[in-house]
């Protein structure tokens, strides 16, 4: 859990009549055809690559979504600045861009893409709101570090009805310049309201970082499949993130089909990895969602071999350490439970048998440093949201990508917490607070 606790008490302190329990808004998994479902809809959408600002003082810009102040901040279009266009915001020092309107529809979860600026080094920075009109402002969740050279998704959850504006501000770094593109604001509270995602949800815990199914937002594309479901990123050629739930029903007898291919279902004009993209690279195609974990059919089982759902990962990870959590997780089927998963990778970088790299493909495919695993372990049943408790067991793994990890995965078991320090996302989000508050803070040592 990022903020959610947090930002809801702010909220009742400034609101009488907003209720004084942490509130944790649904997060409905939309079609891949839809840039929104009934439970989300996009209310701010600012991707900067309309209007122009060459110069550090401040002033007004507009653009696509409205007039902006900007201050110590400019809209870089350098090879340097972090971009998933042709633009992005490149702020220093202690510099901040504030919407001049207010966005109206309400907000339950923010998301926004940062980076170092070129070569410089680590900052902070955060993200403030009003609802009045710009009057006044709240800190929202955490102060959040930028320290790689790659566009990464910071995701804040709050609970705003009415009207808001935005103001991200540089907290610290000095001279040190950052870059923030793709602010994506989502309200669960349009079409009705919606609901909750229901049992064998690929998406049941929520998602993490806000991915939405509109081209707008090339870093955190939403990509709905039958078996799983993904935030795609395009400028890093693979998912940030996949979703799924393995049950019993999900094992069979099918062979594993090993048709690797192109993702043709990703949106025109995008590139499209190909099988044989990771050739000669010394990494292997490693799958997010595993074969073994869709073997009730062949359509199933086949569904996995899309590149969308693949990342450049070390031999030794992907063939040991990786095949021994993944087989421990079906052992936990076979005993008779169930398991809500998410796996994911970040960072710029890793190790694979020919040496270290930090892209492949051409410069297509970013190498990340680090992959990562969680697992929600239920017994076998229904309502199961209702169901994970504090006592619920929670397997958070952090691997490096490198060729000399250890094929022991408990040596690299950490919290939920520490996880979502390291990218953004709010990982449980569909989850109780108060429930988050517990689970997302321990380390397993079953």
């Amino acid at each position: 859990m990022k903020i959610q606790a947090r930002y809801a008490i702010l909220l009742a302190m400034l609101f009488a009549a907003c209720s004084k329990e942490p509130i944790t808004p649904p997060l409905q998994p939309m079609t891949a055809n839809t840039a929104t479902s009934a439970a989300n809809v996009v209310t701010l959408s600012e991707t900067f690559e309309s209007g122009t600002k060459s110069a550090y003082a401040s002033g007004n810009v507009t653009l696509s979504s409205g007039s902006w102040n900007m201050n110590d901040a400019l809209i870089g279009n350098l090879a340097a600045d972090a971009k998933s266009g042709a633009q992005s915001v490149r702020i220093r020092n202690t510099g901040s861009i504030t919407m001049n309107f207010d966005a109206s529809g309400g907000a339950n979860t923010i998301s926004i893409s940062h980076a170092v600026y070129g070569s410089d080094g680590s900052s902070t920075w955060q993200l403030w709101i009003s609802t009045n009109g710009g009057s006044s402002y709240t800190q929202v969740g955490s102060t959040i570090t930028s320290s790689s050279t790659s566009l990464q998704t910071a995701t804040f959850t709050v609970s705003v009805s009415g009207s808001f504006r935005l103001s991200i501000r540089k907290a610290s770094g000095g001279s040190n310049r950052i870059n923030i593109d793709n602010i994506s604001v989502s309200s669960g509270s349009g079409g009705g309201g919606g609901t909750t995602p229901g049992d064998d949800d690929n998406m049941l815990l929520g998602n993490p970082s806000g991915a939405v199914a509109n081209t707008s937002y090339p870093a955190n594309y939403l990509m709905v499949k039958t078996y799983y479901t993904l935030s795609y990123n395009r400028d890093r050629g693979g998912p940030n993130w996949v979703s799924w739930h393995l049950a019993s029903s999900d094992i069979g007898s099918t062979d594993r089909q090993d048709d690797f291919r192109a993702d043709n279902t990703l949106p025109s004009g995008w590139y499209q990895v190909g099988s044989s993209s990771f050739s000669g690279s010394g990494f292997d195609r490693g799958h997010n969602c595993p074969s073994a974990d869709r073997t009730s059919s062949v359509s199933a089982n086949s569904s996995t071999f899309l590149m969308s759902n693949m990342i450049p990962q070390a031999p030794n990870n992907n063939q040991q350490t990786w095949n021994n959590l993944e087989s421990y997780g079906r052992s936990l089927v076979s005993s008779g439970n169930e398991v809500y998963i998410i796996m994911g990778s970040y960072g710029v970088g890793g190790t694979g048998s020919n040496g270290t790299a930090t892209t492949i493909d051409n410069g297509h495919v970013t190498v990340p440093s680090n992959v990562w695993k969680v697992l929600v372990v239920i017994p076998n049943g229904s309502g199961d949201l209702a169901r994970i408790s504090s006592s619920t067991r929670v397997i958070a793994v952090n691997t490096p990508n490198i060729n000399t990890v250890s094929s022991d995965w408990k040596q690299y078991r950490t919290s939920v917490d520490a996880i979502e320090n390291a990218t953004g996302y709010d990982l449980l989000s569909n989850v109780p607070a108060t429930v988050q508050q517990v689970i997302e803070a321990k380390v397993d040592n079953q």
